[in-house]
């Protein structure tokens, strides 16, 4: 697969009727496909794998354990559900880096304007081991091109919002900084968003407290 518009080949299965399945075993499936079609015999440069950051989830875990992904970033922002997110996936690439080849390459911050984010999200990513490879501002320019149903490159290739993703993909390519994360404990990553402000020091009387009575 060659690197370029004209040479790149997506494929996008999509889940079940809401309320219906598992898109996890959507995942399972659109592999085992693509598999019996021969999709992995042609001599490919690169092949993504954009998935749901559930690892508790069997079937969205599948590229992982099955070693069909060598190379797992993890696109995460400075709220604390996605730090919580990214750290269970590095728990998942820990369980299957010593049967497979799944390495951690790197956390990318998709902005979400919260406080301090850039520098929250390279402290997680020292803690894990890793690194911040980007960090993608936010842009309206993505809402533009998705309502056309259009990549941010293909519908302003001059904005600056398609620097950050040409950028992006550089850094992809010349990465070869690989590891096995070192995940944090809750206790540990309560700290981490702690130090940045995103948490109080933990105060059991607060529970159940609305914001006119902690007044």
């Amino acid at each position: 697969m060659s690197v370029g518009y004209g040479g790149i080949k997506c494929v996008e299965s999509g889940g079940p009727e809401p309320g219906v399945g598992c898109a996890g075993r959507g995942v399972i499936t659109a592999i085992n496909f693509l598999e019996e079609e021969g999709a992995y015999d042609e001599d490919l440069d690169f092949v993504f794998y954009d998935v749901l950051g559930d690892v508790v989830c069997g079937g969205f875990a599948m590229p992982i354990r099955e070693n069909k992904a060598q190379e797992i970033y993890i696109v995460v922002s400075g709220e604390m559900m996605a730090m919580y997110a990214a750290n269970n996936i590095s728990k998942g690439i820990v369980k299957y880096a010593n049967s497979g080849g799944v390495r951690l390459a790197g956390l990318i911050c998709n902005s979400r304007n919260t406080a301090r984010e850039d520098e929250l999200i390279e402290e997680l990513a020292r803690q894990l081991g890793t690194q911040m490879i980007h960090f993608v501002p936010r842009d309206n320019e993505v809402q533009r091109a998705e309502i056309r149903r259009m990549t941010v490159i293909e519908y302003n290739p001059k904005a600056k919002q398609a620097d950050e993703y040409r950028s992006l993909a550089r850094k992809v390519i010349e990465n070869k900084n690989f590891v096995i994360p070192t995940p944090l404990t809750m206790d540990e990553l309560e700290k981490v968003m702690m130090k940045f402000g995103i948490l109080d020091e933990e105060d059991e009387s607060i529970v159940g407290k609305t914001a006119e009575e902690l007044a």
